[in-house]
């Protein structure tokens, strides 16, 4: 039987069609342009170190010393041996960034409906209705890459697991393999952790099907068949996920050892962040309505005040002057939720909040009853400390719930599921699945509440909401404005709300017109359908513009487009870089013109006792909240601080030398031995690190009789240094303990004394210490992690059997096709 390839004409003019659309919404990529993430500026300054070092030498550093004093690279772009996966990857996003994500998201979501025995058109509809949802190119627009990258491989993983209960076993075996490797691939373990709570979702509905239907052999063996291909996907993997946990274990993600806070107030010791932090950035309660209603709460955190603000008008009539005016606008917004900042409202679209609650009034079974329960738990999730019991019922017994922040992305799980209940409900609509008269009744219920809602929103609003914060009033209060000004506030956010609100309810109306057409034979489905996909894209495109587009600046003046050779560097070098660059000696700078442990500048072009990083080194992030933080300058000696970047009255920056910087290395005349971590880090409040060292007891019996005789004309010098290789250089008369200004990291760190393998251990809660013997010695610090061989081999030897499956896969069902024929 001849192929019959014109089945395969439609799919190959969406794919066109998605390349078309994902470079048309993000067209100065076509001349060149790179969008301007701000999250990625400060990962270019974090990692511009190992990717100075990968060009010179052609080899992976995987230890940056530009960051927090040292700390590894398996968070900031390293690049593995065997890491085929990534290669894979690579070629998928064919287009340039970020029109490749926007592309992944589309082609993603179109092969999920196609999956689900979804129309093309109505799958081409859907995937329209996803790609272009607000929040997944909002975080586009901001950096957000690698949640982008996972967020777009999860339909992939949805088809396959619904391949695989289908009893498509080899293909759903292939597909969740490979796809679920690309997830890993994009190294967003948050959003990885958020696509496994829906895949259990799903599991749990999916058993209870087969236990009715008394099918829970094959369910078992679909189970059974993708574990398989996640084992493989994890292995294809391993490298960087074994690195990973290893390096998590020692950051503010892992366990510290401290029991009380830099206040001296008990603190939580356990694993995993405190509940304070997880639940930073929770969506509050009425805030969900902006999925429906864009500035519901105002828009985002920058969203500009109306045309005609009565604010500004206010300020105008209280004879407020020009400057002073633009000091108080700066401190109060549109935005009266309660997160901290929000770049802009996470809408879905209110065609497809319609369209969902029409498909909930026509679909039956399994998918109403995953997408139902999936929607509600990720909303109440979302909400955080706004709903404490249950985020604390998950923080405290739901595994790993505990290692991520910022509750309130797990929403994507709803960006990801309602375009699906609402295209799989068009589906059951426009086919002859339900008698007219229940599409009717659907429709007309639908229509009802969802219309009902909304102009009760519109037309009393002021009386439902409050419109205000607490802000305002402070504010008020700091410039004495009277009342009227947080009145004039609520004017301006419930204008742009009823703006909105009015949008919505159009998009709705048109969109049940279309439909009620359709029922009464007045649209063909082809045409109803190509007219539900304008009205989608005018009503997401619209939305997504306000924030991300092709204008060279945003609305607020920020830089949104530049040129490749702009975004090559980033940030400008300033005199006090300049100034600090001529000393080409090893020595760590200090930016204490900014928040150093949430900027990435500094490490850009120096070796910084900061940077900007989700997850950063646990002890150093206890030494900057007990210590550095606070001015303390002990540690930032012990630290090897040659330079501290300060503010000049002018505002510009000046480099100044520290004279009493311990250096690269010292000997240390005395020792204190101390029980805990507690006692460790409390000692460092007045201690003279240049003299005395603080080791812990369990470090104790590396020190020969716990004592050090002191040597006067004992010497080290730092010989040679690359990121990853130290050396030095001593000569002593006897035996003396060497404190490093280097960041204490035994898993991989190898010492070294005259080429013979030599033990090291802590000190001064972070740094490396050593005992070195008499003489002329030669030292080495060799950073060669055994993490990244055991990850490769494992990588390289799941890549063969995936590759075996798959041939012996293909053999089979070929074979038993010809047999058919």
């Amino acid at each position: 039987m001849q192929p019959n390839y014109k089945k395969f004409l439609p799919h190959l003019v969406v794919f066109v069609l998605f390349i078309v659309a994902a470079l048309a919404y993000f067209n100065p990529v076509l001349q060149g342009k790179k969008i301007f993430q701000s999250d990625i500026v400060q990962y270019s300054g974090m990692a511009k170190q190992q990717n100075d070092f990968r060009k010179a030498t052609g080899e992976e550093t995987y230890w940056t010393d530009a960051a927090f004093g040292g700390m590894p690279t398996y968070q900031l772009g390293a690049k593995y041996p065997n890491n085929y996966i990534k290669q894979l990857d690579l070629a998928i996003r064919f287009l340039p960034r970020p029109a490749d994500y926007l592309f992944l998201y589309l082609i993603g979501m179109y092969i999920l409906l196609l999956v689900l025995k979804v129309d093309y058109k109505l799958a081409f509809l859907g995937a329209l209705a996803f790609g272009f949802s607000t929040y997944l190119i909002i975080i586009l627009g901001v950096g957000h890459n690698a949640k982008a990258h996972a967020i777009a491989y999860m339909p992939f993983v949805l088809s396959g697991i619904f391949l695989t209960f289908r009893g498509k076993y080899l293909w759903g075996f292939l597909l969740l393999t490979v796809s679920m490797a690309l997830e890993l691939v994009a190294n967003h373990f948050q959003m990885t952790y958020y696509l496994m709570l829906l895949a259990v979702i799903i599991g749990i509905v999916y058993l209870i099907d087969a236990f009715k239907k008394k099918l829970l052999p094959h369910y078992f063996k679909a189970v059974g068949i993708m574990v398989v291909g996640v084992l493989v996907a994890l292995g294809l993997n391993a490298t960087n996920i074994l690195a990973t946990k290893e390096y998590a274990d020692t950051s503010t993600r892992g366990k510290t050892e401290l029991t009380i806070n830099a206040d001296g107030t008990p603190k939580d010791n356990k694993t995993g962040l405190d509940f304070d932090y997880i639940t930073e950035y929770s969506y509050g309660k009425l805030e969900s309505f902006n999925l429906f209603i864009p500035r519901f709460m105002g828009g985002g955190s920058s969203e500009l005040f109306p045309e005609d603000s009565k604010t500004v008008e206010n300020l105008i009539r209280s004879q407020i002057s020009s400057d002073e005016g633009n000091q108080i606008l700066s401190y109060v917004n549109m935005y009266w939720g309660e997160q901290p900042i929000v770049a802009a409202p996470a809408y879905i679209g209110a065609i497809i909040i319609f369209l969902s609650i029409l498909a909930l009034f026509l679909i039956r079974g399994r998918l109403k009853w995953w997408v139902v329960s999936a929607f509600v738990l990720t909303l109440l999730l979302s909400w955080g400390k706004n709903f404490s019991g249950l985020t604390e019922f998950f923080i405290d017994y739901v595994p790993f719930y505990d290692k991520f922040r910022a509750v309130s992305s797990i929403q994507v799980i709803i960006e990801l599921i309602l375009p699906v209940l609402a295209v799989v409900g068009l589906h059951q609509f426009f086919n002859k699945f339900e008698r007219e008269k229940e599409k009717k009744k659907a429709l007309i219920w639908s229509s009802g509440l969802v219309i009902g809602i909304t102009v009760i929103f519109y037309l009393f609003k002021s009386s439902l909401f409050s419109f205000s914060t607490e802000t305002d009033r402070l504010v008020a209060e700091h410039f004495k404005l009277p009342y009227s000004f947080i009145e004039s506030l609520r004017e301006d956010r419930m204008s742009l709300m009823s703006e909105d609100t009015l949008r919505s309810l159009i998009f709705i109306v048109l969109t049940a017109g279309t439909l009620w057409l359709f029922i009464k034979g007045k649209l063909k489905k082809s045409f109803a359908i190509a007219v539900l996909s304008i009205l989608i894209l005018f009503d997401l495109v619209g939305i997504d513009r306000r924030y991300v587009n092709s204008e060279e600046k945003k609305d607020n003046g920020m830089k949104q487009w530049v040129t490749e050779r702009e975004l090559e560097q980033p940030f400008t070098e300033n005199g006090a870089d300049i100034q600090i660059l001529k000393d080409e000696g090893h020595y760590r700078v200090y930016d204490a013109t900014t928040n150093a442990f949430n900027s990435g500048r500094a490490s850009y072009y120096h070796n910084a006792l900061g940077g900007y990083h989700a997850a950063k080194p646990g002890r150093m992030q206890d030494l900057f909240e007990f210590y550095i933080s606070k001015g303390n300058i002990g540690i930032l000696n012990m630290m090897n601080v040659r330079y501290i970047i300060t503010q000049t009255k002018n505002g510009g920056p000046v480099a100044q030398r520290n004279p009493y910087a311990n250096g690269d290395a010292w000997f240390v005349e005395n020792v204190i031995p101390e029980e805990n971590a507690n006692e460790e880090i409390q000692l460092l409040y007045s201690l003279d690190t240049k003299k005395t060292a603080i080791v812990n007891k369990e470090f104790l019996s590396k020190i020969p009789n716990q004592k050090i005789e002191r040597d006067s004309t004992a010497t080290i010098e730092l010989f040679s240094y690359q990121p990853n290789k130290l050396v030095y250089e001593t000569s002593t008369k006897s035996p003396q303990l060497a404190i490093f200004s280097e960041v204490y990291y035994p898993m991989g760190w190898n010492a070294y004394i005259n080429g013979k393998p030599a033990e090291y251990f802590r000190a001064d809660y972070t740094l490396r210490a050593m005992v070195i013997p008499t003489g002329n010695n030669k030292i080495e610090f060799k950073f060669e992690p055994k993490v990244i061989q055991t990850g490769s081999t494992i990588s390289l030897v799941s890549t063969i059997v995936f590759l075996l499956i798959l041939l012996s896969g293909l053999y089979f069902a070929f074979r038993k096709k010809e047999v058919k024929e």
